[in-house]
């Protein structure tokens, strides 16, 4: 009996040797290892003739040489498997090694610039902070200070979503993140918020309905405008790469208390006039102020205690400053023409 099963052995391994895929796998499993037909099992039906102790010894290394078989047929399958998955990649490979006539791509004029503004306010320790597009009515309007009846949404009431719950707006400035920050970080606070915004404009060389916005805003004790003057010449020198001339005029912006217009000489026309300074000489960078008390409160931070600064630098029209572009409207055209310039 342990001949025949040794005899057994030995022929299952010369035919597993010679299988050539795993049909013929299956079928040599099936004729040797099979539960009712299989050619061990067979062997294993006529231990019921031999003695005891022959019964256990022959059944010891029956189990034995069944454990060894199943090992070598789970190993033969494991390289039949390689193998056919070999075979189909090499039937589908492809040599993605080849020359493809690709032209590489580049970066905005905005990213270029917003990159090299987010460096700079990083050197004076700001935070980079984003907020949503799709914004609701409190964080766009009111909780900088803007109620439903504040004639300053006249310029700016524009794309709304309808919205069962709230009243959504794609968001008209980057001060909507203010009250977000606070809320979040607290006092004393310093960051910036770079990210596009949405208008109902008359498209000239000036306007546009989607454009780019930097919001800057600190909280801090004993903050004045000087802070404000201070902070925008570092920005402007370090874009501009030498002094640049700036104005403030008083304007009224809801959630800055006192409120000014910072403008910068026109670096298209050198002040002489042209259509981006629309012939004054001077460009609108941002509107600037200290940061009205009813805000300061909206993120819950007390007004007696801390004061701040905030600004809305815009961003498109200081990329137009830097690289000398007289339309606005080139930005959002998709034109190659443009973009590969940069």
């Amino acid at each position: 009996m342990k001949e025949k099963l040794k005899k057994l052995k030995k022929q299952i391994k010369t035919e597993l040797e010679k299988v050539p895929d795993l049909t013929d796998l299956q079928t040599l499993e099936k004729k040797y290892l099979g539960r009712k037909e299989g050619e061990l099992n067979k062997v294993l039906k006529s231990l019921k003739d031999l003695s005891k102790e022959a019964k256990k010894e022959v059944g010891q290394l029956a189990n034995e040489i069944k454990v060894d078989l199943v090992k070598l047929i789970e190993n033969k399958r494991q390289q039949l498997e390689i193998k056919q998955v070999e075979g189909k990649l090499e039937k589908e490979w492809i040599d993605i090694s080849l020359p493809v006539e690709k032209e590489k791509g580049n970066l905005h004029p905005i990213s270029l610039v917003q990159y090299e503004l987010e460096d700079i306010f990083k050197s004076l320790n700001f935070m980079i902070l984003d907020g949503p597009e799709l914004e609701s009515d409190y964080f766009n309007f009111q909780a900088v200070n803007i109620p439903a009846d504040h004639p300053a949404r006249e310029m700016q009431d524009t794309f709304y979503i309808k919205n069962d719950k709230d009243k959504m707006v794609l968001r008209t400035h980057t001060s909507s993140v203010q009250v977000r920050a606070m809320q979040k970080y607290g006092a004393p606070l310093r960051a910036i918020i770079p990210g596009r915004v949405f208008r109902y404009e008359a498209l000239d060389a000036s306007h546009e309905n989607t454009f780019d916005q930097l919001e800057g805003l600190v909280i801090d004790k004993d903050i004045s405008i000087a802070n404000v003057i201070a902070t925008m010449k570092t920005l402007m020198k370090g874009i501009f790469k030498k002094d640049v001339t700036i104005r403030l005029r008083p304007g009224f912006f809801a959630f800055v208390e006192p409120g000014f217009e910072l403008d910068m000489k026109c670096l298209i026309c050198s002040g002489s006039g042209c259509s981006v300074c629309k012939h004054t000489g001077w460009v609108e960078v941002l509107p600037c102020g200290l940061v009205h008390p009813n805000v300061l409160k909206a993120g819950g931070i007390d007004p007696n205690e801390w004061s701040g600064f905030a600004f809305g630098l815009g961003l498109t029209r200081l990329v137009m400053m830097r690289y000398g572009i007289e339309d606005i409207r080139l930005f959002n055209s998709a034109d190659l023409r443009f973009l590969k310039q940069f």
